[in-house]
């Protein structure tokens, strides 16, 4: 039987997080589902402090499709801004708050944001990227005792508590269905200009429906957010999803290891997401072993390969690391390793989510890769990013005539279809017309005691055409030699994987999503 709508069933489904926030604030208003050092928020008053600053910027002249960016570091300010926006069919632009005035100011200029909310701790780096950006609207967030103003703001700022106080929230949210634009997010720029990745509602509605049925999340849980919210991996793995499902986002403006330790403890946290080098942190902290983190069902590893050994600690300590792969342009996961095969596919980023596909392709013919032959990883489905902002030519090369999204991602599926990332395309190292991967490396190699990080780089060499350099930093007191590198290496790497240069720095850059700025490590080896 079908009716008049069935051909299109669910076309018209509203999906947009700032009225289902709404819906929590007239089920449960009191309930607090934002736990800050700068205030706590009920529903009602995140609903009500998101309408207001809605309004605020309608009256700025913010229309539907328009964006409204936001520079400062994790706070209930970034999540109202973003729920404002929403309520007006705007586009939510979260900036790198690590990023120079410079390239600040060419992520504004490229997004074409409209409207800016800033914290005062990043205010010089606004009005420095402010310069030949056309800004309509300029606020300055100043009534959050986490970051207090200092000294007058100027007359190029407006202070939003002010206007925020005296303004009538605004009554509509605009109906936001599956194609409609939600967020727009800038690639970190490691290797060149960042491209904007623009996502639409249906890919953060379909990444959360994803993480649903595969992961143990519940109406009313608590998660916690650490890892900054201007990646879509902190801000589209739980807390998008706990707050229009009824739960509790406990927000931290930066990582520290034992004030993390004692918040999933105390606050009896149930989901988290954090990038390798947070969970190091976590797993030195005294009394980890005897915390009781039973609470704990779900905690999603992601952006940097997981040292098996980190694995194995949580899983003495009760907790099942999850690992999963993605990028910003597929919302940001594309597999996912449930916690029942943690141990017994220790390493692997997992099977495709239900809802999207994923396939390995070789990098010369784009055939089909056999079980267990590295090519580049494709990814297709509801999640992934309907191109870049702006940029047909970049959206073209990314996409397949098939429409895979072409990830640039080395890995392999096993025999029962789960996922292992060997490495990203570009870094790829050619030495003596072999082909060697880092990441492969520095998985092996970062088992080595003593050794705290490590990157593996190709550099210029007459004989083998790359020579294979590891840059790693070491604990306090700790000498190591190329050769006991070697050593250690040729267990499990063939020869000529091994590195061939050692060199020994204090430590490795990494970007706010805890991956290696390659770039960087580059320009230490010279």
């Amino acid at each position: 039987m079908t009716t008049p709508n069935s051909a299109n069933s669910g076309a018209d489904v509203d999906v947009n997080p700032a009225g289902a926030v709404r819906r929590r604030a007239r089920v449960a208003p009191d309930h607090v589902v934002v736990r800050y050092e700068g205030g706590d928020l009920s529903y009602a008053g995140l609903d009500e402090r998101a309408a207001r600053l809605a309004a605020v910027l309608a009256e700025g002249g913010v229309g539907e499709g328009e964006r409204v960016a936001y520079l400062g570091l994790n706070s209930s300010s970034f999540l109202v801004t973003m729920l404002a926006a929403f309520r007006l069919g705007a586009v939510f632009v979260p900036l790198n708050f690590r990023l120079t005035g410079v390239e600040t100011g060419y992520v504004l200029g490229r997004s074409g944001a409209v409207a800016l909310v800033c914290e005062d701790g990043h205010r010089a780096v606004a009005e420095a990227a402010r310069e030949g950006v056309d800004l309509r609207l300029a606020l300055l967030v100043d009534d959050d005792p986490a970051i207090p103003v200092q000294g007058e703001p100027g007359p190029a700022w407006a202070p939003w508590s002010g206007p925020l106080a005296e303004a009538d929230p605004h009554p509509e949210i605009a109906s936001r269905g599956f194609a409609d634009p939600a967020i727009l997010m800038f690639t970190s720029g490691t290797t060149g200009r960042p491209k904007g990745v623009l996502l639409t509602h249906g890919n953060v509605w379909w990444n959360s429906v994803n993480v649903d049925t595969m992961l143990d999340t519940r109406r009313g849980d608590t998660t916690h957010a650490v890892a900054p919210l201007f990646h879509i991996g902190a801000l589209n793995s739980f807390v998008i999803r706990t707050l229009v499902r009824g739960g509790t986002v406990i927000v931290r403006r930066t990582f520290d290891p034992a004030s993390t330790l004692a918040d999933l403890t105390a606050h009896r946290v149930n989901s988290t997401f954090m990038v390798p080098a947070m969970l190091a942190g976590l797993s030195r902290v005294e009394g980890i072993a005897e915390a009781d983190l039973s609470a704990l069902r779900s905690v999603v590893v992601a952006g940097a390969p997981v040292p098996p050994s980190l694995i194995e600690q949580f899983a003495g300590y009760g907790v099942l690391l999850q690992q999963a792969w993605g990028l910003t342009e597929t919302a940001p996961f594309a597999t996912h390793l449930p916690a029942e095969s943690t141990m017994a596919k220790l390493g692997s980023a997992g099977l495709p989510m239900p809802h999207t596909r994923v396939r390995v392709v070789d990098t010369e013919t784009g055939e089909a890769a056999a079980p267990g032959v590295a090519g580049e990883v494709l990814v297709s489905g509801p999640n992934v990013t309907p191109g870049y902002w702006e940029n047909p030519e970049a959206t073209a090369a990314a996409f397949d005539a098939e429409g895979w999204f072409h990830s640039g991602d080395i890995g392999y599926l096993d025999e029962d279809g789960y996922l292992f990332i060997v490495d990203r395309l570009k870094d790829m190292i050619i030495s003596g017309g072999e082909n060697v991967y880092p990441a492969e490396v520095e998985r092996v190699l970062t088992e080595l005691p003593g050794l705290t990080d490590i990157a593996v780089i190709g550099v210029g060499d007459e004989r083998w055409g790359e020579r294979v350099v590891a840059v790693v930093s070491l604990a306090e007191g700790v000498e190591l030699t190329l050769e006991e590198l070697r050593a250690f290496g040729e267990r499990r790497l063939a020869r000529y994987k091994l590195p061939r240069e050692l060199r020994v720095v204090p430590a490795l850059p990494r970007n706010a999503s805890g991956k290696l700025e390659k770039v960087a490590v580059r320009a230490m080896v010279g």
